[in-house]
């Protein structure tokens, strides 16, 4: 069988079971950034609202990756909550006046932009769409 066959039959069916097509997410910091470390516990505190800055008081600025199944995959791995719950968690927070959610790109190239513009801003991407200069801090298996 040649390799492209075998590509194209991975590939349908991994569609096919609905296997997870971001295998790998990180957090990343941009060039700018002074951030260089990121605890598991710390970056659920964050991305849960229960935190707005490091360990050390550096205040973080969080984006998330537009509605679909990256952000799924991140909040189901990080912190445990499928669509629905995290969409109901921050809209309780938001309403209550307890924090504001993550600023929401529109795509992975505005996320990339951000991340190479804004210091200390913290966000996700799949693995392969990390980019040279970018700082991984935490890997999301």
């Amino acid at each position: 069988m040649s390799r492209r066959l075998s590509a194209l039959l991975i590939a349908l069916f991994a569609l096919g079971t609905g296997w997870p097509a971001h295998a790998e997410l990180v957090i990343v910091a941009g060039p700018r950034s002074a951030i260089t470390e990121l605890t598991r516990e710390h970056a659920e505190k964050l991305y849960l609202g229960r935190a707005t800055t490091l360990t050390d008081g550096t205040p973080v600025t969080l984006m998330d990756l537009p509605v679909g199944p990256a952000r799924d995959d991140f909040y189901l791995k990080l912190a445990g909550k499928n669509a629905t719950q995290i969409r109901a968690y921050w809209s309780r927070l938001v309403f209550t006046g307890r924090a504001m959610p993550p600023r929401e790109a529109d795509s992975i190239a505005e996320a990339r932009q951000w991340l190479a513009d804004i210091p200390n801003l913290i966000g996700y991407l799949d693995k392969g769409d990390v980019t040279p200069g970018m700082r991984v801090l935490l890997r999301i298996p």
